[in-house]
């Protein structure tokens, strides 16, 4: 983690502090006082369960790409995958690499054929989000009285989400499309990378083949889709069903269809890349939402705080903490990473 990473994660957690200043720390420790711990811990619950469906997922994607892992070797993959994208403002894409660079190494894969099932796990867990998300923009269109900057904001969110979604799969179903990609990648190569362009050239071009292969399978398997489809949607409701259980424990009886667009559009919201994980963002708009769906000040910032905690810092802190058992070639992906953003 470098400096810049340190130091946005104190400014988030320095705006967090400010917003419940402004509530009232000490309304929101009264109301942490009279949390159902039980309720709590069901949540946190729910929320491990959720992270072996991640697993689950990514087991059938990487079954049917031919290669082999089991559920408990990609779940700590996936969670060090988690905290890379909760600590690095990059929009929650640095993890998505990193996953990809410790199946390849752990298990002797190629990396564009880990890449690809990678991709091809977060491209379906696009589509349950495209739903809901479009639904939501509409609702909350309706039922709130939105800034136009948010609202621009979310739908320029989705349009995006669409489109890299589009672009993904048309460049696997067709190669001439995939061959411009590949040339202008490969002219970006030439323009900023001078020393051993020609291997580097030959490189690119045997992973995007590799990536398109691999991708093309994927999307072409129906039994694959039959399963993994649905559980994406299955994971969806898992993460509003905790974040239920979250203001249940607060004695907070809320309506799954106002946390749903809570929680859709805090994670609109969370993509852009200014703060790791949209800490302080996405925490200031799930308060003023469920604020303004009738719930008091100091039940949502609590009840947030607690849902937080769950959802991100414990991501967050295992991950980070299983990530020195995949050695330091993970720690310098990771480091790399974060240089190529710095010097784009």
């Amino acid at each position: 983690m470098d400096r810049k990473t340190i130091l946005l994660l104190a400014i988030s957690v320095l705006i967090l502090l400010i917003m419940l200043w402004f509530i009232g720390i000490d309304e929101v420790i009264d109301a942490l006082k009279l949390a159902n711990l039980y309720i709590v811990a069901l949540a946190i619950a729910v929320q491990v369960f959720t992270y072996f469906m991640y697993s689950l997922r990514w087991q059938i994607l990487v079954n049917q790409s031919k290669m082999d892992a089991s559920i408990w070797e990609l779940l700590p993959i996936i969670l060090v995958g988690l905290a890379v994208n909760n600590i690095t403002p990059s929009g929650r894409g640095g993890g998505e690499p990193v996953r990809a660079y410790i199946l390849s190494k752990e298990k002797n894969y190629h990396f564009e054929d880990s890449f690809a099932t990678v991709v091809a796990d977060r491209a379906l867990d696009t589509f349950p989000f495209i739903v809901l998300a479009a639904i939501t923009v509409i609702a909350m269109t309706l039922y709130f009285e939105m800034p136009v900057w948010l609202l621009a904001v979310m739908i320029l969110a989705v349009i995006a989400i669409i489109a890299l979604l589009f672009v993904i799969i048309y460049m696997c179903i067709n190669p001439n499309f995939g061959n411009r990609i590949d040339g202008w990648i490969v002219a970006l190569v030439r323009r900023f990378y001078k020393k051993n362009t020609v291997e580097f050239e030959n490189k690119i071009h045997e992973a995007i083949f590799g990536f398109q292969d691999t991708m093309k399978n994927l999307i072409s398997n129906k039994q694959a889709l039959y399963y993994t489809v649905p559980l994406s949607f299955f994971i969806w409701v898992l993460e509003i069903f905790r974040v239920y259980l979250v203001f249940l424990a607060f004695g907070a009886n809320v309506s799954p269809i106002i946390i749903g667009e809570v929680f859709i559009v805090a994670s609109l919201v969370g993509m852009i890349p200014l703060l790791p994980g949209g800490l302080g963002a996405i925490d200031g708009l799930m308060i003023l939402f469920y604020s303004s769906a009738g719930i008091t000040s100091s039940i949502s910032a609590a009840a947030t705080v607690i849902e937080r905690l769950i959802s991100f810092w414990m991501a967050t802190i295992v991950g980070l903490v299983i990530l020195p058992k995949y050695g330091s070639s993970a720690l310098a992906k990771i480091s790399s990473s974060d240089n190529n953003e710095k010097e784009d």
